[in-house]
């Protein structure tokens, strides 16, 4: 028997979070490493859910905020070899490439500032997180106004020259 669970995850309007999955216990320093490395200014915080021995939420960072948001998220989430990462003062596009580097991380399920749920799945087993709901559907698809929009905001923002 399944049965299904929505969390919302709850994080402040500026910051961003990540969600992924990785296998080792290993990962809590390897990820803070990579993140400290990646956004020198970047404020975080990470929990990750063990899946067997202790089973506890792991847990790092450098704003004791952030982390314990992490862990708040992670446990309502309650997903073995799942990591929650929320940041601040970077974005995700500053962290990825090193996260996604890191030999026990598996995958990255949800990178985003937007209000994010995460669909739970359990069993007698445990949980696993069967995809996320990131922000909003779409309203339209874009002019060409807006595609002149996007290409010069791109430029502004100094991602595109």
């Amino acid at each position: 028997m399944v049965e299904f669970k929505v969390v919302q995850v709850e994080k402040p309007e500026d910051v961003n979070v990540i969600i992924g999955g990785t296998h080792f216990i290993k990962s809590v320093e390897d990820i803070y490493e990579a993140v400290a490395d990646s956004a020198p200014s970047v404020k975080f915080g990470l929990a990750f859910c063990e899946a067997s021995g202790p089973r506890l939420v792991r847990k790092a960072g450098n704003d004791g905020d952030l982390v314990e948001l992490a862990v708040k998220n992670a446990r309502e989430i309650g997903a073995g070899h799942t990591f929650v990462l929320l940041i601040r003062e970077a974005y995700p596009i500053n962290i990825l490439p090193r996260l996604k580097s890191i030999p026990e991380v598996t995958h990255i399920i949800a990178a985003t500032a937007n209000p994010l749920q995460v669909i739970v799945a359990e069993t007698e087993q445990g949980r696993g997180i069967v995809g996320v709901i990131d922000g909003g559907s779409p309203l339209g698809v874009e002019t060409e106004k807006e595609v002149e929009e996007r290409r010069k905001f791109l430029r502004k923002i100094g991602y595109k020259l």
